[in-house]
């Protein structure tokens, strides 16, 4: 049986942020250093007039009070001279993306919708939202993060593929997301958690791993991917295991190989079907680049290895993907591939033309793909109440006043198709 949320409470809808000197957006004309590169720290400091010498150390430093301690003003910063940290005060800010709002599911799930700085591409000049969504567990605490505002590939069973593209997300704004979401969490040293009792203890990290499967499509920027990739994994900051790093794609297949090479995280892939008639209609990305491509694209990728396996992700749709020939066609199309399969309950969002595979349908795939010696888990579905689950995620402003509630309303109701 589907597992079910927690209780049958509403989700807790929690006060938007109170901005930390004066907001992500730029203060006074003064960009954040937070979610910066290394690299994008030192070039601030030249600017702003520390001497090359002195530029690797008062970098490290500034590394360690934004990325390892989580501190919000420069005052903080008490290993850094008076003269330096006026001198920041003057040229940046240690602001964060804004907190639109916190949705806490039943589960404990979190979702934030954040607002970004304005941006060029931004339309109409408004500031962009995305959504980040935080999933504990037991052994793990996961935050899910976007790499777009929006998205382009417009696969059929996902909510956020009906949201058009805006832009990329820069690194920062991506890095930031972690960042933001260790200040909800108190996950800082000394921090202090949500009282409610759905974050682990203090003590144990609350974040453990980070996964690219919110809005938009990682690979198709991928070189702020792989900056953020940098910022989350660098041993004396936020200090995340590249093998806790996990990038998802729907298959963009010549960026593959870069993926691997430049960014040493653990790979995704969103397959969903066996045929590409099929493919082609679920994910339509398939139509360019289709499903042998891609596989071999999997055989040949950097460092792939049993100990490195390729997760694939395929959503349980009824009668649509789910029968007994489509899950030994899946096993006999990965072949010689170190993989696991990921099975995810469909999420029902408001219009969808798709039903969740039942219970019992789905057990059976899992063990026909368990037998051929694939590891074969089940998602359990977390955050459907809030329509925080897997394809659900869609930031529009509308969604954050009454309408909102009617939808994760609806997307409760809809969720009894999954259970039995």
């Amino acid at each position: 049986m589907l597992s079910s949320l927690s209780s049958t409470a509403e989700p807790r809808i929690a006060p938007p942020s109170t901005p930390t000197e004066g907001g992500f957006s730029p203060v006074q004309g003064l960009p954040s250093l937070v979610g910066l590169t290394r690299s994008g720290l030192a070039a601030h400091l030249v600017a702003s007039g520390v001497s090359e010498r002195e530029v690797r150390m008062r970098g490290a430093q500034l590394w360690h009070w934004i990325y390892h301690r989580g501190i919000t003003r420069f005052d903080e910063m008490t290993n850094v001279g008076k003269a330096l940290r006026e001198r920041l005060v003057a040229t940046a800010s240690l602001a964060r993306p804004e907190v639109v709002t916190e949705q806490v599911s039943r589960d404990g799930t979190r979702k934030w919708v954040l607002r970004m700085p304005s941006h060029p591409q931004d339309h109409g000049g408004r500031a962009a939202e995305i959504e980040c969504v935080y999933i504990p567990e037991a052994d793990r605490g996961t935050l899910c993060v976007s790499s777009q505002v929006g998205c382009t590939l417009t696969c059929s069973f996902c909510h956020t593929g009906t949201q058009r593209l805006v832009r990329n997300l820069t690194a920062a704004e991506i890095a930031a997301q972690v960042v933001v979401a260790r200040d909800r969490l108190g996950d800082w040293p000394g921090g202090i958690r949500p009282t409610d009792g759905l974050v682990p203890e203090a003590g144990d990290r609350a974040i453990t791993n980070v996964v690219f499967m919110g809005m938009g499509e990682p690979l198709y920027n991928l070189d702020n991917v792989v900056d953020a990739v940098e910022v989350m994994a660098d041993g004396e900051g936020l200090t995340l295991s590249r093998r806790r790093i996990t990038v998802s794609t729907s298959g963009v297949v010549p960026e593959l190989p870069g993926l691997g090479e430049r960014a040493g995280a653990m790979l995704a892939v969103s397959l969903h079907a066996v045929r590409d008639d099929l493919r082609n209609e679920l994910v339509p990305l398939n139509r360019r680049y289709p499903i042998a491509a891609l596989l071999q694209a999997c055989r040949d990728y950097p460092g792939v290895s049993n100990a490195r396996r390729i997760t694939f992700e395929y959503v349980m749709l009824k009668g649509v993907n789910d029968s007994d020939s489509d899950a030994r066609e899946l096993v006999r199309l990965l072949r010689g591939i170190p993989a696991k399969i990921n099975l995810i309950p469909f999420n029902p969002w408001p219009g969808t033309a798709y039903e969740c595979s039942p219970w019992e349908r789905i057990e059976r795939f899992s063990d026909i793909v368990f037998r051929a010696g694939y590891a074969s888990p089940v998602r359990t579905p977390r955050g459907r109440d809030i329509l925080a689950a897997c394809g659900q995620l869609k930031s529009e402003t509308e969604k954050l006043s009454a309408r909102a509630r009617m939808m994760a309303a609806e997307a409760s109701a809809l969720e009894g198709a999954c259970r039995t």
